[in-house]
């Protein structure tokens, strides 16, 4: 993962600048360089994946022009042949260099081009303009702001931009910003129209286009590890992967001390495909002590991000500090695609794609945040199959009513999709969901609601809850994330539209816990 920035202003205070940028620094801790393009400062902190020489250091220049990008740009090779073609020559092997040329070529109509997960900013020499853009699901981050004199800045996490601009906001996924206005180039959450492919087409298809998305993300010039949770996404994922190596496969997955539910599965999975695992384990202490340092690095008071994240920043610390893996692949986007426990209680095919909508649109501040920031604090770069383009084109455009849970078991087109395979034992491929920070214990969010219980009066979280219109804290665990992400991010609440909960209006979703713990339906899940 790599870090980005950009002060659209001629002569930014650059002791500034340079002491926001750095905040971040763990995203990119390679090399560091600012380029003065006159109008502005563009900014890079490297982690090098593709492209490890010196030429693939950024910004990158053509003419008077220059770009920086936080991404991935699949399949970058042809792009790349074709400007050959057309005269440009390159300096180095990155994927990223060719957006200059890309856009020197096509302008804005270069974004839908992408096969990418990207953020990038780009300074055109000709024009004076700068261009921000990011991709369609918003795997990679971006935020912006005003200064005080109006000037906008672009930055890959908020805290860059704390202390510039007053209101900091996420840069919205499948849009670029050009002359002062955002426009959408791919709104990926809202297909253009139905798929009625028969049900083996669709197993087929999912088949395919997921085992391509896999295929595609382990190339790296750096090495390449797996996070595996035992349920079915990561298992899937790690068992795609292994299939295509000619190694076994590094995986990592993490528990509780006392109660890890999935520990057991993703060892299954592990002895079952052949891939040389890790085992992290995790106490109380261990969880506590890094609660003020998650939402930090978060940037959200989120209840289920923040439990979510506490078992992936643990493990990913360890696989920083124990290994000299640089990419991870994970099974997130799985659930908005298929559905979740809650999703089983949809009361039409209508409802649940209109849900499934809201969620792939609303994922880069929710599942998509956690991934990318417990990943990159460690210096690490996120890879998320289940959010190639083509897959989740096509997955939101079949008939919602296959997509519904009339088979007895969630996710029944995914699961089916892989079963002749046998990549994965029947008890992996058919078992119940259980979400990740119930599965990695119980005890985990046990622990945070009891630490947050003894941490306020009831006196006291009546009265600190009521500072907060926006998203209000509605326990005494999401008062104390709201507290801890006020002291980092102070007046910046409406970055996160709301707390991620189950849709309330549908019968037996009123709940006042994202856990599925506490859905009637859980059920096998906890076991």
């Amino acid at each position: 993962m790599c870090c980005i920035m950009g002060w659209c202003k001629a002569a930014p205070d650059m002791e500034l600048m340079q002491e926001c940028f750095s905040r971040t620094k763990s995203r990119g801790p390679d090399d560091t360089r600012y380029a003065d393009v006159g109008a502005g400062v563009l900014a890079f902190h490297r982690l090098s994946i593709m492209g490890l020489t010196p030429e693939g250091m950024q910004p990158f220049k053509l003419g008077n022009s220059y770009a920086v990008c936080n991404g991935e740009l699949y399949g970058f090779t042809k792009l790349r042949d074709e400007l050959l073609k057309k005269g440009y020559r390159f300096q180095s092997d990155s994927d990223c260099e060719i957006l200059l040329p890309l856009w020197e070529q096509y302008e804005t109509d270069m974004f839908a081009m992408l096969d990418a997960e990207f953020a990038c900013i780009i300074y055109d020499g000709q024009t004076g303009r700068f261009i921000a853009a990011r991709d369609p699901i918003g795997i990679r981050p971006l935020y912006y702001g005003y200064d005080s004199d109006g000037a906008i800045a672009f930055a890959s996490e908020p805290q860059n931009l704390v202390g510039i601009a007053d209101k900091i906001m996420p840069f919205p996924p499948g849009h670029y910003y050009i002359d002062g206005e955002f426009y959408c180039y791919n709104d990926i959450s809202h297909p253009a129209e139905v798929s009625y492919d028969t049900h083996e087409e669709i197993y087929r298809n999912i088949h395919d286009k997921l085992t391509a998305g896999v295929e595609k993300r382990l190339i790296a010039d750096a090495k390449v590890g797996f996070l595996l949770s035992g349920g079915l996404d990561s298992s899937l994922v790690c068992a795609i992967a292994q299939q295509k190596s000619d190694k076994p496969i590094r995986t990592f997955a993490i528990g509780m001390s006392e109660d890890a539910i999935d520990l057991k599965y993703a060892k299954e999975t592990a002895d079952f495909i052949g891939s040389e695992h890790t085992e992290v384990i995790i106490t109380k202490d261990d969880v506590i002590a890094a609660l003020e340092e998650v939402v930090r690095l978060l940037g959200t008071f989120d209840i289920t991000t923040i439990r979510a994240s506490m078992g992936m920043y643990l493990v990913c610390k360890a696989i920083h500090e124990q290994t000299d893996i640089r990419v991870i692949l994970t099974g997130e986007i799985s659930d908005e695609l298929f559905g979740y426990k809650y999703t089983d209680f949809a009361p039409s095919a209508e409802e649940f794609q209109r849900e499934a909508e809201k969620r792939v649109h609303e994922l880069h501040m929710y599942d998509v945040l956690r991934a990318d920031r417990c990943i990159s604090v460690n210096s690490l770069e996120a890879r998320v199959p289940f959010g190639d383009l083509d897959f989740v084109k096509y997955v939101m455009s079949i008939d919602p009513e296959k997509k519904l849970n009339t088979y007895g078991k969630g996710k029944y087109l995914l699961r089916k999709a892989f079963e002749a395979d046998g990549i994965l034992p029947e008890s992996i491929l058919w078992r119940e969901k259980a979400a990740f920070s119930d599965a990695v214990g119980h005890s985990l969010v046990n622990y945070l609601k009891a630490y947050a219980e003894d941490y306020y009066t009831d006196e006291e979280y009546e009265q600190l809850r009521t500072k907060y219109s926006h998203a209000q804290p509605f326990t005494k665990e999401s008062l104390l994330y709201r507290e801890l992400f006020e002291k980092y991010y102070p007046g910046q609440g409406e970055m996160i539209v709301d707390f991620w909960m189950p849709n309330k209006s549908w019968e037996g979703c009123n709940v006042n816990d994202p856990s599925a713990r506490v859905l009637s339906n859980y059920g096998d899940s906890a076991k």
